[in-house]
């Protein structure tokens, strides 16, 4: 077993035979003196509710924050029409699919198979746009079939394209050599992303596509939320579409807007972040006469903030007593959920609003808080909800409510690559539930916790004495 975050052994013996590193597991800032956060669109009943109904860990998202955020990205400025396209990589539930296809939007996929997943939700491969780092060989049959647009990303995708579907009107993904976003891990543009094509390689792209219509440009270069990087992205976008020549009919300049979770964070501003980039795409046309539609692809900027997961605490531990010299320890809240269900924090030292909600509403109006370094349920030193942020393996407790095993803690902002990154199977752990709140307060199930069942069916036995 590997050693976890939050022992529940006290003894100094076993602390200073076990403890890891300190170039592992670091005392981080604590958090505490920061405002404590409050749920976002559930009620205390109503998580509470929720544990009742469908147990815990469950994701519970919020239909009418869903509404609103698409009807925000739909009223993004645009000189002659925009196409909102949903990165359903965020979070691909089809019950989310349907309602944002309900509402006008397109959509964008990462791969043949986010395709395929749509098209079973309803969604016509027509609506549907492939950006992708592994273009398969089906991909060839939903353009040629289905309508599907492309975006290739690579000049073997231009050249497959070309011997597969010649003549296909297609899009071109370039890397401007310009990124944006909070880490490295977000950040795919510039010189060290391999998303796109090289702004510098445009040449080989001329000479590849010979054969087909590119009638798009596309460019993403990540998360953020600054009016003058994407001003910037823009006039360079628009400059490999003049290139190009009057074939090319739309820019998309892809998503990555920035979205508040924690209190002091601050959400792209749409109507800021697109006003310039308006102003472009009307110089554009004054310049070339060609009009140019413009797509956006938010993911995040829709999803993020529509999404709670209700969790237990299901054990605590104590490091307080009996540490070695100059460790001060800490206490820990274990939940039944961890890194199988919110990666984010795990992988890039993300932050979530922890809300902690007590199992008996009597207990609702006490106002008592601590400090508390929140971890989930895998055996893995990294299972770590409460890290600093931007570092992953650095403690930082947070306060939160006074707080014993039993009560529940609403992870908040998981609508976006939380449920959609699960790892549910490490140590055999199941799928968490997904729940939508209706815009009437019910609540309706849409998609199961899987069973044990359903993790080993593609298991093959074989006889160990044959090995």
């Amino acid at each position: 077993m590997r050693l976890l975050l939050a022992t529940s052994l006290c003894t100094t013996a076993l602390v200073s035979a076990l403890v890891a590193p300190r170039s592992t597991v670091r005392r981080g800032t604590s958090l505490a003196a920061q405002p404590m956060e409050s749920l976002r669109f559930l009620s205390a009943d109503e998580a509470r509710a929720a544990k009742e109904t469908y147990g815990t860990p469950v994701y519970v998202y919020d239909a009418d924050t869903l509404r609103a955020r698409a009807s925000e990205a739909l009223a993004f400025p645009n000189a002659y029409g925009v196409t909102v396209r949903y990165a359903m990589k965020a979070c691909p539930n089809g019950a989310i699919l349907r309602l944002f296809a309900d509402m006008g939007l397109h959509f964008d996929a990462s791969s043949t198979h986010e395709v395929r997943r749509a098209m079973a939700a309803g969604v016509p491969a027509s609506r549907l746009s492939l950006s992708t780092q592994q273009l398969d060989d089906d991909a060839f049959e939903l353009v040629r079939d289905h309508g599907l647009e492309v975006n290739a990303c690579s000049l073997y995708q231009i050249e497959a394209l070309a011997a597969n579907v010649p003549g296909a009107k297609v899009g071109v993904r370039f890397n401007p050599g310009l990124g944006s976003g909070g880490t490295a891990k977000t950040n795919v543009g510039g010189p060290s992303s391999s998303f796109g094509i090289w702004h510098g390689e445009f040449a080989a792209v001329v000479k590849a596509a010979s054969n087909l219509d590119v009638v798009r440009v596309h460019t993403h270069i990540g998360s953020g939320s600054d009016p003058a990087v994407w001003t910037r992205v823009a006039r360079l976008s628009l400059d490999l579409c003049e290139r190009l020549g009057d074939g090319v009919k739309t820019l998309n300049l892809g998503g990555g807007y920035k979205v508040g979770r924690m209190i002091g964070e601050v959400s792209t501003d749409l109507g800021e972040v697109g006003a310039p980039v308006k102003a472009e795409f009307e110089d554009y046309a004054k310049r070339t006469g060609v009009e140019l539609g413009l797509e956006v692809e938010p993911g995040t900027y829709l999803v993020a903030n529509a999404g709670a997961l209700v969790s237990t605490i299901q054990d605590v531990a104590c490091t307080k007593s009996g540490g070695g010299p100059g460790e001060g320890g800490h206490d820990f809240l274990k939940l039944d959920c961890g890194m199988t269900d919110v990666l984010r924090p795990s992988l890039y030292g993300a932050q979530h609003p922890l809300v902690v909600v007590a199992a008996d509403a009597a207990r609702d109006s006490d106002a008592a808080t601590a400090p508390y370094v929140v971890v989930g349920h895998c055996c893995e030193s990294g299972d770590l909800l409460t890290c600093a942020p931007d570092e992953p393996e650095t403690l930082a407790p947070r306060e939160l409510k006074a707080c014993a095993r039993g009560d529940l803690v609403v992870v908040e902002s998981v609508g976006a690559y939380c449920a959609a990154m699960s790892t549910a199977g490490y140590n055999s752990f199941p799928t968490a539930p997904e729940v939508m709140r209706g815009g009437d307060g019910a609540m309706h199930l849409i998609r199961k916790r899987s069973t044990l069942d359903q993790l080993l069916q593609n298991e093959v036995e074989v006889d160990a004495a044959a090995l």
